[in-house]
């Protein structure tokens, strides 16, 4: 039996639902508060216990979310009862060696791009996928694997995929990355590891400093590029582009997506469907039909509202999510509820957050989220003091959001605020019925 310590987490629960699809016996431990990723555990019936260290029994084989340390009480017992115990980036890697592994990294945009890329090969060809949103799937019978890989602690480090894709490169996990150098560093050792070739975002900034001795090929709308966009089209409806590879002609695309960030994802799905030799026209079809990941651009209908529940946390994605609503609704204005993540990143980059949410209509910020840190020299109120527009809003507070009228309203956390934005639709909609 495999007993994961953290199984809520967003990789772990992935992980859970792809042990369990590969014949194993799975269940784990975690905190009794609900978290989103449990609906892909209790579809499977993955049962999910309270920390205890009586769970840990003889027999079993231990996987330790990375939050967890060995003096985690479940942790201790199962080093004196001398079981085996792996990390999540460790099983991982000993379970995608058996594929053809598509490992997809970069600071941004990397659940989205793996679970598009999850999308396609799996209704293709079949594809196996781990995906950061807590998605997990496997088959034996499969050829290909989608893996998000993470850059913190350099864990991805742990892989050995076919492909090594990266979406970009930029300053965070500021806890642990002493400075942008240092994260450029940590891709150039990750893009070693693939086995046949990197596919990397030519238009970031910092991509083609990397001294990788594999094969690399850029994707973008520069024309330096090897995948390149062009002839792009943005309307309230999506993106079109015809995708030139190489300077061959690949085929058109046109696509029920919003923002260049997201354009960007989908030349690095089509660029590895290309070098697999995929139709451009079944790669088409099947993006088209690609409803996004969870918690990535998640949008409900309130009344002449649009709420929006998105992961976006550093200051470069809430900028390009920004975006991306004003692209499709550019007639609203735009609302912004703020969950920050982490002391040092909102230290790191509390100017930035500033100024962005200067630009939005009004922006409501909750406490920081303290994760993995217990407690930093900033708080919420460092950042609402200096904008406007800006004011407090608690978890129970969606009384807060009652009276916005046509509005996009971005619900923005990688934590889960859940309740604040459910209290709000279930309330506002009760409203407009009556």
């Amino acid at each position: 039996m495999y007993y994961l310590v953290g199984i809520k987490g967003s990789g772990m629960s992935a992980l859970a639902s792809i042990l369990f699809d590969l014949g194993y016996e799975v269940t784990g431990s975690d905190r009794e508060e609900h978290f989103f990723t449990e609906e892909g555990l209790n579809e499977r019936g993955i049962k999910i216990l309270p920390f205890d260290e009586n769970n840990i029994k003889e027999g079993m084989i231990i996987v330790k979310g990375n939050a967890f340390d060995d003096e985690h009480p479940e942790i201790k017992k199962a080093m004196e009862l001398e079981l085996p115990i792996h990390t999540y980036q460790e099983m991982v890697a000993k379970l995608t060696k058996m594929f053809r592994t598509i490992a997809v990294a970069g600071c941004h945009g990397k659940t989205s791009t793996t679970s598009m890329l999850a999308h396609v090969f799996d209704n293709l060809s079949g594809c196996n996928y781990l995906i950061g949103d807590g998605t997990g799937h496997a088959s034996k019978e499969n050829k290909f694997f989608a893996l998000e890989a993470c850059e913190y602690k350099r864990h991805f480090l742990e892989y050995s995929p076919y492909y090594a894709i990266i979406t970009n490169i930029d300053y965070d996990h500021v806890d642990y990355f002493k400075d942008i150098d240092d994260v450029i560093d940590a891709y150039r050792e990750y893009g070693q590891t693939s086995e046949k070739m990197v596919i990397a975002c030519g238009d970031d900034q910092y991509t083609h400093s990397l001294e990788v001795s594999k094969p690399i090929f850029y994707y973008g709308l520069d024309d330096d590029n090897d995948i390149i966009a062009k002839d792009v089209n943005y309307t309230n409806h999506g993106i079109s582009f015809d995708v030139f590879v190489e300077d061959n002609y690949y085929g058109h695309f046109d696509l029920p997506i919003f923002g260049k960030h997201q354009l960007l994802n989908t030349l690095a799905v089509i660029g590895v469907c290309y070098y697999e030799r995929l139709e451009a026209k079944e790669v088409a079809k099947e993006l088209k039909t690609f409803e996004g990941a969870r918690r990535r651009f998640s949008e409900t209908i309130v009344g002449d509202n649009v709420v929006i529940d998105d992961y976006a946390h550093h200051p470069n994605e809430i900028k390009a999510t920004i975006k991306a609503a004003k692209q499709k609704y550019e007639d609203k204005d735009i609302i912004i509820v703020w969950q920050p993540h982490t002391y040092t990143r909102t230290r790191e980059f509390k100017d930035d957050y500033i100024e962005i949410l200067k630009g939005v209509s009004k922006a409501y910020i909750m406490e920081i989220h303290g994760s993995r840190e217990n407690n930093g020299d900033i708080s919420s109120e460092d950042i609402i003091d200096k904008i406007p527009n800006a004011e407090y809003i608690g978890i129970d507070e969606y009384n807060k959001l009652m009276d916005i009228e046509n509005s996009v309203i971005l619900f923005l956390s990688p934590n889960d605020i859940s309740k604040l934005e459910n209290d709000y639709i279930e309330n506002k909609k009760e409203t407009i019925e009556k």
